[in-house]
């Protein structure tokens, strides 16, 4: 039995992306048509979600997608639909957005909280079956993620059978990543997404010292930061002289010939196995509640 909410919540998640497939299917008018111009938002993972389906779409060319954060978003840029992602439903930031926009940009909103302001101001799909207890994301993001995937035409049978063998994996599969003092995260494409999500985790849950970059980018500076008792752990495919690169500052590579989102379950599985090592609850991160609610009195 799970000692904690997240640990609940991490284990559902294979399964919650093969129903996300009924989920795009019952919406799929909600999602974006092929050839829409779209903005994704969101907050937190949510914008990282956002990211990697942004990358996805535009690989699959099926329009020309942009992921912002509320108050970064540039919404003048013509868009045919704006799509929010929102765990709880009621962040300010995408609230205002959304009111901001109703009625002059089609809208939909993401969301597992029901009786939430959002649901009033876009199109909603709510997906209470994919809540958290846990203040720490997992399986919303992922679930959310993999109905964007699913509505994307792609297949994630073999994913969730991949997501499931990580979970059945022992422990000793999180490698040196248990006793890191340091990790940095690097992605190609959607799974810069990934591991922009990855390195949130860690900090929130076991307060770690993560950083994330695109996997190009890993040589112009962050490349510093590796020495041994560190990790470089890559999603996606390797760029070229990338493993000799990080061999050659001494930490330990660690790359999964898997798809990004199942390899993300082994940082889940690592933030309660290192926020436990800390003496901290991965449920309670320090100073961050369920959702950000800003009082502009």
């Amino acid at each position: 039995m799970s000692d904690t909410h997240i640990e609940a919540e991490i284990a559902t998640q294979p399964q919650n992306w093969r129903d996300a497939r009924e989920v795009a299917l019952e919406h799929r008018s909600l999602l974006p048509a092929p050839g829409e111009h779209v903005a994704v938002v969101g907050c937190g993972t949510s914008y990282y979600m956002a990211q990697a389906f942004a990358a996805l779409r535009e690989a699959a060319g099926l329009g020309v997608t942009d992921a912002w954060t509320p108050t970064e978003a540039r919404l003048d840029r013509g868009y045919d639909r704006v799509v929010t992602i929102t765990r709880s439903g009621t962040t300010t930031e995408v609230a205002e957005l959304l009111a901001a926009i109703s009625g002059r940009i089609p809208a939909t909103v993401i969301t597992s909280s029901p009786g939430t302001p959002v649901l009033e101001l876009a199109a909603p799909i709510l997906t209470p079956e994919i809540d958290e207890e846990s203040v720490v994301q997992t399986r919303f993001a992922t679930a959310t993620l993999a109905m964007l995937r699913w509505h994307l035409g792609e297949d994630l049978t073999e994913v969730a059978a991949a997501g499931q063998a990580v979970l059945d994996a022992p422990e000793s599969s999180l490698g040196a990543a248990v006793t890191a003092d340091q990790l940095t995260f690097v992605g190609r494409g959607w799974t810069t997404g990934i591991a922009q999500e990855a390195g949130l985790k860690l900090r929130e849950s076991a307060q770690l010292w993560t950083e994330a970059y695109p996997m190009m980018e890993y040589r112009h500076g962050p490349v510093s930061i590796s020495a041994p008792g560190r990790v470089v752990w890559a999603f996606g495919e390797l760029v070229p002289d990338f493993a000799p690169d990080v061999a050659a500052t001494g930490a330990e590579l660690m790359h999964a010939p898997i798809d990004a989102m199942a390899d993300l379950l082994r940082v889940h599985r690592l933030c309660v196995v290192r926020a436990r090592a800390a003496g901290l609850d991965p449920d309670q991160p320090r100073n961050l509640t369920r959702s950000i609610i800003l009082d502009h009195a």
